[in-house]
């Protein structure tokens, strides 16, 4: 199993970008998969999830809410996360993991596969 996580990169403040999670070997929509972030000096932490099946209900942390939207694509097995209105306190480096139980599940230890993380940065 391969979980390859990219867009990352540098804004400033108020724009936007897209990453995207594609997944080998793993199918996505019978998987719960999420975006975390780790931020300099801090804990990793939950961002955003999407349920597995046709449920496909989503999860976020209070503070994207209303910024990041969090989508899957089942023809590309993908899953995104579209961060608008960025914040430099949006900078982290962020991953996509995915785990095959159902529900959401915010800590990172309870994800069993990982993707390589991508960096962003929000300059003010």
């Amino acid at each position: 199993v391969q979980l390859q996580a990219s867009g990352g990169g540098s804004v400033q403040a108020g724009g936007s970008l897209r990453l995207s999670c594609a997944a080998s070997g793993l199918t996505f929509s019978s998987n719960y998969v999420a975006w975390f972030r780790t931020a300099p000096g801090k804990e990793r932490e939950f961002v955003a999830g999407i349920q597995k099946w046709i449920d496909s209900s989503t999860k976020y942390v209070d503070s994207v809410k209303g910024r990041f939207t969090i989508s899957r694509d089942n023809a590309k097995n993908t899953v995104d996360l579209q961060m608008n209105s960025l914040k430099p306190e949006d900078t982290a480096v962020y991953y996509c993991a995915a785990d095959s139980r159902s529900g959401t599940r915010y800590s990172f230890r309870e994800y069993g596969y990982w993707g390589q993380g991508t960096l962003v940065t929000v300059s003010s």
